[in-house]
């Protein structure tokens, strides 16, 4: 290929005089960058007089707006190859706007409220225990309100018969090991809830089988075998020794407790329908907005004076309001646990539910043989 042809027909003369034609005017120069840049962009040409009127614009500048542009990053400052011609034409540096001053939230508790909803919010108790303060939450009357229904079940059922008040025996237990788990932080625990449920399964199918007179013996013997076989399958686990004993202290805790809600079947009708009733009026009576010592005052005298109508129901008679205020007792006792830890919405609905008429079980069993 010639020269000719390379330069588009132009003959090309290295040593030609560039101002041959006449001196030009710089204001008729542009630069144009034809070679390849990082923008493959078009890239627009800029002439002298648009880069002298972008200085003469930024000398304007008052003070204020020249320092906002040297306090810019350098890549703000410095426009890179190929900006549009634009960018020269307008000043470069605008004056910084002025941003409204942002609102001072005003000081407020140093704690935020607790949770109950099941979000598991542990810095919420963290802070309670680093300050000193009781992490303790009532389940409320809505929890209050289903043991209430759950122990007048009981009481009905036991007019029934073993069979009428199994039904209602056997969500209680389910309740009691579900709940007990999640209350020590445990879950998910199928297993363990799964094993100590059957251990309240098996110890209704023994006393069943064995009859009222012979309770304490099935109640007793189960509760001996379970503990036996959580021995033996934590020593099967491969968990660290602190998490092994942790979980056989669960798991034995909940077994035991579910096990003991079996002494509803076992006592005497009239005290399982007397301890129910009790139970009910004992938790409804403390869920009441009262203050604390109030409240328990007048969730005792609501126990024994719902133990002595329930009396006047059955053969207990007067000494009723003895069982009932032992089942209120009893009762207030388990919802107490229910409330430990900052426990959340799960746990007041689980164990905050079952956990007063399993705590009450054996006081219906004993009082109820004493007194009848």
């Amino acid at each position: 290929m010639s020269n000719d042809q390379y330069y588009g027909g132009q003959q090309y003369d290295p040593y030609a005089d560039p101002h041959a034609n006449g001196p030009q005017n710089p204001a008729d120069v542009t630069q144009t960058w034809e070679g390849q840049t990082w923008d493959t962009s078009y890239q627009p040409a800029v002439s002298y007089e648009q880069i002298q009127a972008a200085q003469a614009a930024r000398a304007a500048q008052p003070p204020v707006a020249q320092e906002a542009y040297q306090q810019q990053p350098y890549e703000q400052q410095s426009p890179s190859y190929g900006a549009p011609a634009a960018y020269y034409t307008e000043p470069v540096a605008e004056p910084a706007p002025v941003s409204a001053p942002v609102p001072v939230a005003e000081p407020g508790p140093a704690y935020s409220s607790p949770t109950t909803s099941g979000n598991a919010r542990i810095t919420d108790a963290q802070r309670a225990r680093a300050e000193g303060r009781s992490p303790i939450i009532d389940p409320g009357m809505q929890p209050a309100a289903l043991t209430a229904v759950l122990g007048l079940l009981l009481a009905g059922g036991a007019s029934l018969g073993s069979y009428g008040l199994l039904v209602p025996l056997v969500l209680l237990q389910g309740l009691t090991a579900a709940g007990w788990f999640r209350l020590n932080g445990m879950w998910p625990a199928r297993q363990g809830i799964a094993l100590a449920f059957l251990g309240g399964l098996v110890a209704d199918a023994a006393l069943l089988a064995t009859g009222r007179e012979h309770a304490a013996a099935a109640i007793l013997g189960t509760l001996g075998v379970w503990v036996l076989l959580c021995l033996v399958l934590q020593l099967r686990s491969h968990a660290d020794p602190d998490e092994r004993m942790y979980g056989l202290m669960a798991t034995i805790a909940s077994a035991a407790l579910t096990v003991v809600a079996t002494g509803h079947l076992g006592a005497d009708p009239d005290a399982v329908t007397v301890g129910g009733i009790a139970v009910a009026a004992a938790v409804l009576a403390r869920a009441l907005p009262l203050p604390g010592p109030v409240s328990l005052i007048v969730a005792l005298l609501a126990a024994a004076g719902a133990g002595i109508a329930a009396g006047g129901l059955t053969d207990l008679g007067t000494s009723g309001a003895l069982l009932g205020l032992g089942a209120g007792v009893c009762a207030l006792v388990g919802l107490r646990v229910a409330a430990y830890d900052y426990p959340s919405r799960f746990v007041h609905m689980t164990a905050g539910i079952a956990l007063p008429l399993t705590a009450a079980a054996p006081a219906v069993y004993l009082l109820g043989r004493a007194l009848a």
